[in-house]
């Protein structure tokens, strides 16, 4: 039962918890101070009433303190908050970041953590060699060692314990994990330094990232103070990381004039897949979501209900679109559509000829036996494409970019630019896109003086 005590204007309630593995009992406590528009005669009682409902919720463990340790109360903030609240990439970055949380600061008592803790933190990340994310690349002639040993990629790849895309990236010299590395080199019997070499060890954390690590731990400590864990939140005291904005990068007219002559070579997945997303400026988690029943071939309009991800874990997985707004229906320009069609029909081919090996998935983008397909396929396929151009090193993401900034570019208004691309809000648009605000701005100029100017010769000349 609630021991409640008068301490001036306001009551001191106290239950009992029983005892701690050391004896102790355990106490805990709260203060209540009656309003300042309740009557007298029913303070008493309203007391009593307070001192009930704290009893119950220490009972039912709703009651934390802050003698918590962070890494604690962060783990029943992710259970009680966040798998229920973030979406699954968000909650897999967070537990990610929480091994360096946990590492520097999961030790101290939430009633301790002091802004000076937070700032040795983010500075600790600001320095070089704190990535865990090193990549390697092969120093040897990967291929020509598995032809001395007699062994196939198939063969090697199961041995090691990774996938034929790695051995690929090994053989064209693109970079891999340090995980992957290792397995490689152990599979091998060779040391990792013999095969492989780290690439730019020294890198640092983006400012950005550091940046996120802030408004995580922000987060959680906000939600310490909402259930009354502690008063305050540090984080309010410490002046987050200063992130620099980069330009979006995008094509202008002619670069998407000479993309679009490139991809008439280009098969027809992936020359739909470019051209859709130049035609939409949607994301390519969205693009790899639509279904054909999205698709309004009768009015030109694309729904953008769904989002398709993945995560290790997971595979790939159908997730909500990144806001309200991302829900939405776009009206797609005639072309589009007309290539959606030809689309259509070469994929009926397609599972004809695969017959009962085709796994009808519903979507409109998949892998060669019907199953969603893989976003990194995109991205991957569209970045060899790109290094095979002229064009500048693009990559799928600035399709959206190219979208939008084309847009602005034509007049269209910022309302609507906003609206298709899915943003929260207008001022998102305005400040990703300041670039070709500036640029409309410029050209608006140059045509009022071309308006504007002979106008004026006119009056002098009627003078």
């Amino acid at each position: 039962m609630a021991t409640i005590q008068k301490r001036g204007n306001s009551y001191s309630i106290r239950v009992s918890c029983g005892y701690g593995t050391d004896g102790r009992q355990i106490i805990k406590s709260t203060t209540w101070k009656p309003p300042a528009d309740l009557p007298a005669r029913e303070i008493e009682k309203e007391a009593q009433r307070q001192g009930v409902l704290f009893e119950e919720k220490c009972r039912t463990g709703q009651v934390l303190e802050g003698n918590i340790r962070l890494a604690d109360f962060a783990e029943r903030w992710f259970t009680d908050y966040a798998e229920t609240q973030l979406r699954p990439k968000t909650l897999a970055r967070y537990r990610d970041f929480m091994k360096r949380v946990n590492a520097a600061l999961g030790h101290v008592r939430l009633d301790k953590l002091q802004p000076h803790h937070l700032m040795e933190f983010y500075a600790n990340l600001a320095e070089s060699g704190i990535r865990e994310d090193t990549k390697y690349t092969c120093v040897i002639d990967f291929k020509a060692l598995l032809a001395s040993r007699s062994t196939t990629k198939a063969a090697f790849a199961k041995r090691a314990g990774v996938s034929i895309a790695v051995l690929n990236s090994i053989t064209t010299g693109k970079n891999i994990t340090e995980g992957s590395a290792v397995r490689v080199s152990d599979a091998l019997g060779l040391p990792l330094k013999d095969v492989f070499k780290a690439v730019d060890p020294d890198a640092t954390l983006s400012s950005k990232t550091i940046l996120h690590y802030h408004r995580l731990i922000s987060s959680i400590l906000t939600t310490a103070v909402q259930w009354q864990v502690i008063f305050a939140n540090p984080c309010e005291r410490v002046k987050p990381p200063k992130v620099e904005r980069h330009e979006a990068q995008y094509l202008d007219d002619k670069q998407t004039a000479h993309l679009l002559e490139l991809l008439d070579d280009v098969d027809i997945q992936n020359r739909t897949i470019i051209l859709l997303l130049l035609h939409t400026g949607m994301r390519r988690g969205e693009l790899c979501g639509l279904e054909w029943r999205d698709i309004d071939f009768d009015n030109a309009l694309i729904h953008i209900r769904r989002s398709s991800q993945y995560l290790p874990d997971k595979g790939i997985f159908e997730d909500e679109t990144k806001n309200e707004t991302s829900h939405r229906v776009i009206k797609a320009p005639q072309d589009a559509i007309t290539l959606l069609r030809s689309f259509q029909v070469w994929q009926m081919q397609e599972r004809l000829k695969l017959g009962d090996q085709w796994q009808d998935c519903g979507r409109i983008f998949t892998a060669w036996n019907g199953r969603p397909i893989h976003p990194d396929t995109i991205t991957n396929w569209f970045h060899n494409f790109i290094q095979g151009t002229d064009l500048p090193p693009v990559s799928v993401h600035s399709l959206r970019h190219t979208n939008a900034t084309l847009m602005i570019a034509a007049g269209v208004n910022l309302q609507t630019v906003s609206k298709r691309l899915g943003h929260a809000n207008v001022n998102t648009t305005g400040k990703i896109y300041a670039h070709a605000i500036q640029s409309a701005d410029a050209a608006a100029a140059e045509t009022l003086q071309d308006l504007l100017h002979p106008m004026k010769n006119n009056t002098k000349n009627q003078k």
